[in-house]
């Protein structure tokens, strides 16, 4: 035995298909009410259509309100702007409109240091460079690295200034085209709006 249906276009279908059925078949559907089905399928059907101009009212009041709310906000906020010039002497008389001073914005705090940096030659001027996020809790949240390089001059001798060679969102990196047969050393530095953190360790590389 077949379900009745649950969905309303599968509804109006059936009582279509029934209507034209009994008054096809009056002679074997001799309890059929065909009136008293028409009835309510056109009962139905004018409250459907009331129902899709009452949305699309709705639908146009909702639009008029989303309006009229922009327009309070936007007069909501110049009284508010007013209002904190009215208060500058003392910006805790904003509470009394249900208002409030302004937060005073706090520095970020740079990233902690990147740990255990080790390189890995995986060419003759390419080294992979690995490293461990700064440990949770030694500072504020990592934006990027930066990754530094310096070198010692052939013979030895101090070794030059650390500059920039690579920057990492993620806590490893592939640098290529590296000087070779001279002693070179990298070092991590994690970044965020608030700052560089510590150099990670430095570790030596010849390529």
């Amino acid at each position: 035995m077949p379900a009745f249906p649950k969905k309303e276009t599968d509804v109006v279908a059936l009582c279509d298909a029934m209507i034209a059925g009994y008054t096809a078949n009056p002679t074997i559907f001799t309890s059929a009410d065909v009136a008293g089905l028409t009835a309510a399928l056109d009962a139905f059907t004018t409250a459907k259509h009331d129902q899709t101009d009452k949305l699309a009212l709705a639908q146009l009041a909702t639009e008029a309100k989303d309006l009229k709310l922009d327009d309070l906000e936007a007069v909501m906020n110049n009284q508010l702007k007013l209002s904190e010039v009215d208060t500058t002497a003392n910006p805790q008389q904003l509470t009394l409109i249900g208002w409030g001073p302004k937060t005073v914005p706090t520095p970020s705090t740079p990233p902690g240091q990147p740990r255990d940096l080790d390189p890995v030659i995986q060419g003759p001027t390419t080294v992979f460079l690995d490293w461990k996020a700064p440990a949770r809790g030694t500072g504020g949240a990592v934006r990027s690295y930066l990754i530094e390089r310096r070198e010692q001059p052939a013979g030895g001798g101090e070794f030059g200034a650390w500059h920039q060679v690579a920057t990492a969102l993620e806590s490893e990196t592939t640098v290529t085209d590296q000087p070779r047969g001279v002693q070179l050393e990298y070092r991590v530095i994690a970044v965020n709006i608030g700052g560089n953190s510590i150099p990670s360790n430095t570790v030596a590389v010849v390529l």
